[in-house]
């Protein structure tokens, strides 16, 4: 007999009558049957309120509040599809992304219902949680089951999510992910990391974005583990919350763990009970001090929210790789030009990789995979899956016994001398000097051709920039290529970021070495570093 694929809907409906703790927020508990009842109360509001014969699609524009996982349970009830809309974008292209994913309800709170004033929106009914014409809305379903309201049918197949994914250009593209799909991702993660019931999963990654719900959200659905909400990531209140809610797993990405590292050390910092943290680009020199300081071992992971292609760490996993290649995958590293395979990764016995300009490729996968395209943008969908294969879009590398290796997003390609570089080793090596809190590589135009390596640094609290201590640091590690270090070194108080924490390494690159602030510069390899000056970038900018 074919088992049945199970739906996000079958986990929300399991809650009902299951009266342990299943949401946490603040001084807030729900259980899972009060989340259930929430839930199926607003399945059947927004049942009346989608208009018929248009895609039953809703937008939600807050923090992570409950009425966040609230909606996103009564969407998968309804058999209704739920954007999660990114509030850091602003006027004409948040408009845009409300638009473009056909959003007829969509859901905001106080804090961020002036983001929409004075934005053109025909047809979207606004619904403005914590307000009384929301209560009164939402009263004449209290008494709501699920399952009783929905607005089409209810199966794996079932639009979900529409996530939207920055791309390099051009406005960001909504990843369709279907009930199916995000189940199945849930139960594939909690049998990863053995989450059970009993575990407490600590959600402060912004649920409008995958890594929150496909990766902490949906393995809890799955085990019917409770969620911890807070409604936006604090380095400083991250243990007092993990403690407080006796989280046992949370995710995350490389700057937020970054952010905590730079908190003061305290004597209690293993006083807790988290077991695990799933999550991206947190480097090996990180993820090493984390598990020194708070005893937390990280997975870095690879995965994204179009699920085209995933990587899992298995035992053995060398430092610094991510893994292999997961269950049903065949991935391989090619020369995005030819399609051919690039040459598997050679090393000296310092680290350092030797033939990066014949092993750095992009990753793709040439198996079947649960890829489900993007709304409404066939070229974005073609793009991905040229000649039958999806394209990562990032670059790795892979050693002989079949490991992975991140080194950097195809935008971020730095090539020196007829060699590629792994703009993630060269972070990763910068993350080991003590003084710094943050660290950004990317290129910038050599004034001949090709590139040059260039870096921002944030510094600890209280420390100065001594040039001749990093290039000390520098040239005392091994696994350092010659062409790896820095040309130039910009220092900055705090990295630019995404709403989810990640770098944005586009705003770098574009104020390069030529923006003004502080700036170091090595004009020959073996000079030492030096401030630059307005004569030096108008020798060395190209153009």
């Amino acid at each position: 007999m074919t088992k049945r694929v199970p739906t996000v809907s079958d986990y929300v409906r399991r809650q009902w009558n299951d009266h342990r703790t299943g949401l946490r927020y603040g001084d807030l508990e729900l259980t899972h049957h009060q989340v259930a009842a929430g839930a199926a109360a607003r399945a059947a509001l927004l049942a009346e309120l989608l208009p018929r014969g248009v895609e039953p699609h809703l937008g939600v524009l807050l923090d992570n509040t409950p009425e966040f996982p609230l909606w996103l349970s009564a969407a998968a009830l309804a058999g209704a599809a739920v954007a999660g809309i990114n509030p850091t974008r602003r006027g004409p292209e948040l408009a845009r992304d409300i638009l473009h994913t056909e959003c007829r309800v969509l859901v905001t709170g106080p804090a961020r219902r002036p983001l929409l004033d004075g934005l053109d929106l025909p047809g979207v009914r606004v619904l403005v949680t914590g307000t009384e014409e929301y209560e009164t809305l939402l009263a004449p379903y209290a008494g709501a089951e699920p399952g009783e309201a929905t607005v089409g049918p209810v199966d794996p197949s079932r639009r979900l999510l529409l996530y939207f994914t920055s791309g390099s250009t051009g406005a960001p593209k909504a990843a369709i992910c279907t009930q199916g799909r995000l189940a199945a991702a849930g139960e594939s993660l909690a049998a990863h990391f053995r989450l059970g019931p009993e575990d407490v999963h600590y959600i402060c990654m912004p649920l409008f974005h995958g890594n929150a719900v496909i990766a902490n959200w949906a393995p809890a659905l799955a085990t019917g583990a409770a969620v911890a909400l807070r409604d936006r990531f604090s380095a400083s209140g991250f243990l007092d919350d993990v403690r407080a809610h006796g989280a046992t797993y949370f995710t995350y990405v490389g700057r937020a763990v970054q952010y905590l590292l730079a908190t003061p050390a305290r004597p209690d910092d293993r006083d807790h009970r988290l077991r695990a943290g799933f999550g991206t680009e947190a480097g090996a020199a990180d993820a090493d001090r984390f598990a020194e300081r708070f005893g937390v071992r990280l997975t870095e992971g690879y995965g994204s929210s179009e699920g085209g292609a995933a990587i899992q760490r298995t035992p053995g996993t060398p430092r610094g790789a991510i893994g292999r290649a997961a269950p049903g995958g065949d991935l391989a590293v090619v020369d995005p030009e030819t399609g051919r395979e690039c040459e598997r990764a050679r090393f000296d016995p310092a680290g350092r990789l030797l033939n990066g300009g014949a092993a750095i490729g992009e990753l793709v996968n040439r198996a079947p995979n649960p890829f489900e395209g993007y709304w409404r943008n066939p070229p974005a969908d073609a793009e991905r899956r040229r000649g039958g294969w999806y394209w990562t879009g990032d670059l790795f590398f892979r050693d002989a016994d079949g490991f992975l290796y991140f080194a950097a997003r195809t935008d971020d390609r730095i090539r020196v001398d007829s060699e590629n570089l792994a703009a993630a080793m060269i972070e990763d090596i910068l993350a080991r000097w003590e003084c710094v809190t943050g660290v950004a590589v990317y290129a910038v135009p050599d004034p001949v051709t090709g590139d040059q390596v260039m870096a921002a640094l944030s510094l600890r609290e209280g420390v100065s920039f001594d040039p001749a201590a990093f290039l000390e640091f520098l040239t005392s590690q091994r696994d350092l290529g010659t062409k790896m270090a820095p040309r130039f070194v910009r220092v900055v108080e705090r990295l630019p970021v995404t709403a989810t924490n990640k770098v944005r390494r586009g705003v770098l690159r574009e104020q390069g070495f030529w923006s003004p602030g502080p700036v170091w510069h090595r004009p020959t390899p073996t000079a030492p570093y030096r401030l630059l000056t307005p004569q030096d970038v108008s020798a060395l900018r190209p153009g």
